[in-house]
């Protein structure tokens, strides 16, 4: 579950307003065969709480960066919902085409609160729209990602680690970690970030002392705990 607070301190002092909402999941998975899942959206605040959703096809260009256009592949019902402080409501969100013919199909959908809905009184407040996005994948029976990486010298302290994502399913590294041959860490990097099918990402690794030349060992980390590793070699 994740949630959203108010806002930040400085702007709170200038009486700033906004929500505070969850959505659960934070992540949303469809097998091939499911026509629809509920997601679940609950008012954490003491105000009643507007909030829109759009939905987005989610691809990746060749260097990683994310690109997102309006689908009608996916509905959500209701797409505006009103809550009471502190309710909840059960979303439904269904696929309108067909399943999934061998490679994952990858979605955002984009929560945003309506800060000119809610009633803030007399006094002049800043309004504050929270928005946050959540993946939707549908996979089919048999997708796996198929990750590769290779290593080179970007500087004296920083490598730059390639990645490429050959499979059919969507692979997130949670983090990277360079190792010398002697199993000394060199480098590491946390949170990389989504590698969708058929997108290669280039990743800098910082070390906090020179990374000297030899052979190294990357180890990625996935969301699903496990690793990966692979061999390379740094000139001077």
């Amino acid at each position: 579950m994740k949630r959203l607070a108010a806002a930040a301190a400085a702007l709170l002092a200038m009486g700033a307003s906004a929500g505070e909402f969850s959505v659960s999941p934070v992540r949303i998975f469809m097998k091939a065969n499911e026509r629809a899942v509920a997601i679940t959206v609950v008012n954490e605040g003491s105000e009643e709480l507007v909030m829109q959703s759009e939905i987005f096809s989610w691809q990746q260009k060749p260097g990683g960066e994310d690109t997102l256009n309006p689908t009608e592949d996916l509905v959500l019902s209701p797409p505006i919902v009103k809550l009471a402080p502190k309710a909840r409501q059960v979303l439904r969100l269904a696929r309108v085409g067909g399943p999934p013919a061998g490679q994952e199909q990858s979605y955002r959908m984009i929560v945003r609160e309506v800060p000119e809905a809610r009633q803030t009184g007399k006094e002049a407040k800043v309004q504050m729209a929270l928005a946050f996005s959540l993946p939707i994948f549908i996979t089919p029976n048999g997708a796996k990602r198929n990750v590769e990486c290779d290593v080179q010298r970007a500087s004296a302290q920083a490598v730059k680690v390639n990645c490429k994502n050959t499979g059919n399913a969507y692979a997130q590294l949670r983090g990277i970690t360079l190792t010398s041959a002697s199993g000394a860490t060199l480098a590491t990097r946390d949170f990389v970030g989504y590698l969708l099918p058929d997108v290669q990402r280039t990743i800098e690794v910082q070390g906090q002392n020179a990374i000297p030349a030899g052979r190294v060992k990357v180890q990625v980390g996935y969301d699903d705990a496990s690793t990966q590793s692979f061999d390379g070699t740094l000139a001077e």
